[in-house]
């Protein structure tokens, strides 16, 4: 019998950009770049690193031909956020719905949370979301993510619209290498 988990989504968004968004970064060794094509095997390892605690799986169940359509998409952007030139997490938006935009997955790999880099990134992520035209900014978080995700997103001036629940069938990381011949 296959392991189900059971979570509730709770689906967030804002109308304007906050008024006090500049978040310096906490630590002077950070660089936040953007990735413009990231190869596969570098996007599959920045989603496993950050999502494996908290059952990120739908990226992992795409082939390599799903995965590069839409993260080589031209709405989509990635950023990456190095410390002291080491991948510390990153951050997906899709511009596809403009004006209405969506933050997909931002998220930071074990070794560098609690560091005050999630509120950095997030803050980034939020910045660059907001262009001349946006006028939504969404996004979603379940009770399997981190659990001060939640409430550093109502923080940064999200507010919950809806919930749902969910089951997630979770992939072992066996299953992630079959799965995944970019790897």
């Amino acid at each position: 019998m296959q392991k189900v988990l059971r979570a509730t989504v709770t689906f967030l968004e804002m109308h304007s950009k906050p008024a006090l968004l500049h978040v310096p970064p906490p630590l002077k060794s950070c660089a936040l770049l953007h990735v413009a094509e990231p190869p596969l095997h570098f996007y599959r390892y920045l989603y496993h690193m950050v999502g494996r605690d908290y059952a990120w799986v739908t990226r992992k169940r795409l082939t390599d031909e799903e995965l590069a359509a839409i993260i080589h998409h031209e709405k989509t952007e990635i950023y990456v956020l190095y410390v002291e030139g080491a991948p510390a997490g990153f951050f997906e938006l899709n511009f596809a719905e403009s004006p209405s935009v969506e933050l997909v997955f931002l998220g930071l790999m074990p070794e560098f949370i609690g560091r005050r880099l999630g509120h950095f990134l997030l803050a980034q992520a939020i910045g660059i979301a907001w262009r001349a035209e946006t006028t939504r900014l969404q996004v979603q978080t379940c009770t399997l993510d981190h659990p001060r995700a939640l409430p550093l997103y109502q923080r940064m001036g999200f507010t919950p619209f809806a919930q749902d629940r969910t089951e997630i069938i979770p992939i072992d990381d066996r299953d992630t290498v079959r799965l995944t011949p970019s790897l």
